[in-house]
């Protein structure tokens, strides 16, 4: 997810090995309730590793969409968030970016003006109200995120082509300006597609009630599924509900997929705290939202201090902590482990970490709850492992987020019918892949 100022949040780049997730387009059918849904394989590939030990918060690429937009057809790719509601491209040649759409070469492009509906009523859950060009009268938009990345352009209808199905109308914001703190990310897409609950969001104005996705743990495999893929194939889900706010606050996004965060377990040990440390304040500061954008998991300072105390406890034995106070993991996660250079931590060995929600829970185990830190500039060969857990309130973000590392081989499903996000654990996601892709 990438982290606005207000609610969303992004993902983290430093100097390990991240994982970019890229969907090649791969057309089925485009649903109707009876019609079969939109599938999408899953790649890997890793990112350039980062030299520093301490890096500023900033997002970063995690799922990407490759598909067509305009008239006729510019190749173009998005980054796939969960947290995030308008959709937006690079709309203006600057030497950092890869990727642009041109809309004067599209016969198919339209701005939207101020006196439109759309632009007066539909941009109201934005975190940057819309405003009004008094030149042009152009409605325009503007994103920001917490790396100190903001863009601003216009908003627009264009034509998006889907396999062989295009879908004209479809609103999104065509950028020009703006700033951003990571050129080198910049290169890497064209944009971004908001998948969060708001009516502008691209899984609304296509009109799915469903999509799920499966990110693989072990190769570069995986599924995006936009529909309901009406198989019991996954195993069981658990389901939680989306937890609504009809209020606004300050610190609440209403568009996320939030969900009650309950309580902790390490190992066996349920952590002493009261229910009330996860439910938001009168603010809105401390709602629980699943993020296909943002790469480790992000808890509220007193209850991440509680984890990092009893994970601590529980792996004194088998562990060695990095003793360097200043040594802060992109600067949110304070929990490092040495490891001798030619030695692999005991994965095996390690206390589950389960997240329980209202009425589904989530383990996180094994090499989920570690993750190798490559050049990480302490002095010797040892190898560095950080706890894939970060404090939120080092970002000045006021919510948990459960980013996707964690969601390696859980079946996430989110449904908006039903106000509900659903986990199935321990899917092969190289063979959901496969058997979906195999139905059409």
């Amino acid at each position: 997810m990438m982290v606005s100022s207000s609610s969303s949040l992004s993902n983290l780049l430093h100097q390990i090995s991240i994982l970019l997730l890229i969907l090649p387009l791969t057309f089925c059918k485009i649903p109707s309730p009876n019609q079969e849904p939109l599938v999408f394989s899953l790649k890997t590939k890793n990112v350039p590793q980062s030299s520093s030990d301490k890096l500023s918060f900033r997002h970063n690429v995690t799922l990407t969409i490759s598909l067509s937009v305009g008239s006729p057809p510019q190749n173009i790719s998005m980054v796939l968030d969960t947290g995030s509601e308008l959709s937006w491209l690079h709309c203006k040649k600057a030497p950092n970016l890869g990727s642009v759409f041109n809309p004067v070469s599209s016969s198919s492009y339209s701005p939207i003006p101020c006196s439109s509906p759309i632009c007066r009523t539909r941009t109201r859950d934005l975190p940057i109200p819309a405003s009004c060009d008094s030149k042009t009268h152009i409605c325009q938009v503007a994103v920001s995120y917490a790396d100190a990345t903001s863009l601003e352009g216009k908003l627009a209808h264009e034509t998006f082509v889907i396999g062989s199905s295009s879908r004209p109308g479809t609103i999104f914001g065509c950028m020009d300006s703006g700033l951003s703190s990571d050129l080198e990310e910049d290169a890497k897409s064209t944009g971004l597609m908001g998948m969060n609950r708001g009516s502008l969001s691209f899984v609304n104005q296509l009109g799915f009630s469903k999509f799920s996705y499966c990110i693989s743990g072990s190769d570069s495999s995986g599924v995006l599924l936009l529909g309901d893929a009406s198989s019991s194939w996954p195993g069981p889900i658990q389901y939680t509900p989306l937890v609504s706010e009809t209020t606004p606050l300050p610190y609440f996004d209403r568009v996320a997929y939030t969900v009650q965060l309950e309580g902790i377990r390490v190992g066996s040990k349920l952590l002493s705290l009261p229910k009330s440390m996860f439910v938001p304040d009168h603010t809105g500061a401390g709602q629980t939202m699943v993020d296909s954008g943002t790469q480790f998991t992000f808890l509220m300072g007193p209850v991440y201090s509680a984890l990092k105390t009893e994970f601590m406890a529980q792996t004194k034995s088998v562990l060695k902590v990095v003793d360097d106070p200043n040594f802060v993991f992109q600067g949110t996660m304070d929990l490092c482990y040495r490891v001798g250079p030619l030695i692999r931590p005991n994965f095996s060995g390690l206390p589950v970490v389960s997240l329980l929600f209202r009425g589904a829970e989530m383990s996180v185990s094994g090499q989920k709850l570690l993750y190798r830190v490559n050049g990480a500039g302490l002095k010797g060969k040892d190898q560095v492992y950080c706890f894939t857990f970060g404090n939120s309130d080092l970002l000045g973000v006021e919510a948990f987020v459960i980013g996707h590392h964690h969601q390696q081989n859980v079946w996430m499903e989110f449904d908006l019918a039903k106000s509900r996000v659903g986990f199935g654990a321990d899917v092969r996601c190289d063979q959901a892949s496969q058997r979906l892709r195999s139905r059409d």
